[in-house]
């Protein structure tokens, strides 16, 4: 076998896999089961981009050849558009040290979106020096895209990255994957400063005009989205200019060339028609998205969509694409954002009471869709009624806690929405609703074991939820608070904010806990005040701090004769304040907010009005019951009422006639 193969080379040159190809087809009209020929007529049809005959070839071939060729074979799913498959096949092997097959894993792991996995296999490959030329380099970029797309996903691994480092400033690749990491993070200023180092490495780099024009297309696009984010739509017009149409159709995917046409039909600051624009972006609705964008880009061009037919006045079709969004509570902020156009389209476009009159039947009907209660909450909020918005959240909360189903529990303590109502408890000064709020959150996820959400959300709450519970007097809250603290400093012991939060809570918990090395994190009081000036501040206008003794009195001395007393001065009435007949120099009535009969002026006239007021007089004389010994007095309604049936009871007993 070995003397055939070494003919079969023989008859081809390296670069030529035509003639490979042909060579092998030779022999294995001969030989069937030559598996090391069939194995080079694999190879040869990758290196020709024939993935589809490479996996037609395999699987034709038996399991003999799966085992031999796992390597091809996965490869050429991966390149088929088949990354799930890829990444089962190359799994399958037991060898861990084959890099090959890790390297096929990682990369079909992240197009299948599986960037936990894909992290996963990088951090591994990248704690070995690589085999080949260039391999670490690739490693570098290919981490460095895999935590773009985790913080695009809302999963950032804790091992990445807070801020882009030294290396990833040497080449435009590592440039640019550190570029979409901050604008995941919605740190756009910092996003452009690495898109332009990117295009400045690139444009430098020895690669040829054709390459660099094909590179140099995608960071211009996402430089154009960081403009637009940033309201910067001149600047965004301009960069738009510059892009060349036939460089995006003539180097990338229809996904590119997509995305860069939905961004600089952005850019435009003329009131477009809508419909026209709709046209010029689906002109092509078969090719559009071959390549399966994932799942964040899939949401925004979706948003797109529902812009366009908004603008367009498509309601009804936007009704129906929405109405079954979220029969159940989820925290997929895809679908969550989906249902805000639903409410745009029930409200046909309008805001206010108007809106809330079409959007709350529908929230009666959907109850448990989280983008929908978040529409009415804001319109309450805009309309100054922020009571019936934290009313809505309270019941949707109070249904999820009566649920047994663990998701929806997930979403009851939801971050967002927690940060959502304590914000609203917060501008109401109910802090004691807060700080339970982000207690009962903080509880509820330190007994999580695997959270559905990011460590970095739930950095957040942590963070919010212990400066909360400090303020407690609560044993419990305390003790909560230092275990917060105390995760967050084991975590990331370089974070100040959890240094300082954590010997805060020890201070009221355990001071006895509090160590050399906790302290040692904080910044020293002598730096903090280095920089203070005392003279100057006394200079100022700061009072001096008067030592308190104890014959000093801290309550106000009544003024003495020889000092005379600082006369308060006089507010001026405005006019339309003030009566007709207002006289400045006659002193007002002080009794003039009290009612008539209660001002020491009043006098009454007539003897029922003499009587009442003789009874509510204190002193006055107490009329008594002649049928009761109790001493009880009797009301003056009721004196009043009998005198006048005495009365006329005796006109009565006259008998006379008139």
């Amino acid at each position: 076998m070995a003397a055939t193969l070494a003919s079969l080379l023989g008859q081809a040159s390296i670069t030529d896999h035509d003639q490979v190809l042909s060579a092998c087809e030779t022999t294995l009209a001969k030989s069937k089961n030559d598996l090391q020929a069939l194995q080079v007529k694999i190879v040869a049809l990758l290196n020709l981009d024939r993935f589809q005959d490479a996996i037609a070839t395999v699987e034709a071939g038996g399991e003999e050849i799966k085992q031999k060729a796992r390597l091809e074979y996965a490869y050429a799913l991966y390149k088929n558009g088949q990354p799930a498959k890829a990444a089962e096949v190359a799994r399958q092997d037991s060898n861990e040290s084959d890099r090959g097959l890790r390297h096929v894993e990682a990369q079909a792991s992240y197009r299948h979106q599986d960037f936990e996995r894909a992290a996963e296999l990088y951090r591994k490959l990248s704690t070995q020096r690589g085999s080949v030329d260039n391999e670490d380099m690739d490693l570098r970029i290919n981490t460095g895209a895999t935590y773009a797309q985790l913080e695009w996903a809302g999963r950032a691994s804790a091992d990445a990255p807070q801020k882009p480092s030294r290396e990833d400033m040497e080449a435009f690749e590592t440039a640019y994957n550190a570029a979409c990491q901050s604008i995941a993070r919605d740190e756009l200023g910092q996003a452009e400063v690495l898109l332009r180092r990117a295009k400045e490495l690139c444009e430098a780099s020895e690669m040829d005009q054709e390459e660099k024009d094909a590179e140099i297309v995608p960071i211009s696009i996402q430089q154009l989205y960081v403009l637009i984010r940033q309201g910067r739509l001149d600047d965004a017009q301009a960069l738009a200019a510059t892009i060349d149409s036939k460089d995006v159709h003539a180097f990338h995917d229809s996904s590119t060339q997509f995305i860069a046409q939905t961004n600089t039909a952005a850019t435009s600051t003329e009131t477009t028609n809508p419909y026209l624009t709709h046209r010029t972006l689906y002109k092509t609705p078969s090719t559009i998205l071959p390549d399966k964008p994932f799942t964040y880009q899939s949401a925004a061009i979706q948003r797109n969509n529902y812009t366009l037919d908004l603008l367009a006045r498509k309601y009804d079709g936007i009704i129906r694409s929405t109405t079954s969004l979220a029969q159940t509570p989820t925290l997929d902020s895809a679908t969550v954002s989906l249902s805000a156009f639903g409410a745009a389209a029930h409200a046909r476009n309008q805001a206010g009471k108007e809106a809330l009159k079409s959007v709350l039947p529908v929230l009666e009907r959907r109850p448990n869709d989280i983008g929908l209660l978040l529409v009415c909450m804001q319109l309450y909020i805009h309309a100054s009624n922020p009571a019936a918005a934290i009313s809505l959240l309270e019941n949707f909360f109070a249904r999820l806690s009566s649920s047994s189903e663990a998701s929806a529990q997930d979403v009851r303590y939801a971050p967002g929405l927690i940060g959502v109502l304590v914000s609203l408890y917060t501008s109401r000064g109910q802090q004691s609703h807060a700080r339970s709020e982000l207690a009962k959150a903080a509880r509820y996820w330190r007994q999580h074991s695997n959270p559905p959400i990011s460590s970095r959300a739930l950095g957040h709450l942590y963070k919010s939820a212990g400066a909360a519970l400090l303020e407690s007097s609560v044993p419990a809250d305390q003790q909560l608070a230092a275990e917060l603290f105390t995760f967050l400093h084991e975590k990331d012991s370089s974070d100040r904010y959890a240094s300082a939060g954590l010997v805060a809570a020890l201070a009221r918990a355990n001071p006895s806990a509090i160590d050399a090395e906790k302290l040692s994190a904080l910044t020293p009081l002598d730096r903090l005040v280095s920089g203070i000036d005392i003279s100057a501040l006394e200079f100022a206008g700061v009072a001096k701090s008067t030592p308190i003794t104890a014959t000093t009195s801290q309550k106000r001395s009544a003024p003495s004769d020889s000092v005379p007393a600082t006369k308060p001065k006089s507010k001026k009435l405005k006019k339309s304040k003030t009566p007709k007949d207002f006289d400045p120099a006659k002193k007002l009535d002080p009794e003039r907010w009290l009612p008539i009969k209660d001002r020491s002026s009043y006098r009454p006239k007539g003897k029922k009005a003499k009587a009442r007021q003789a009874m509510f007089m204190q002193g006055g004389a107490v009329a008594e019951d002649s049928g009761a010994g109790s001493g009880a007095s009797t009301p003056a309604a009721q004196v009043v009422e009998g005198k006048s049936t005495n009365k006329k009871s005796k006109k009565k007993g006259k008998g006379g006639k008139w």
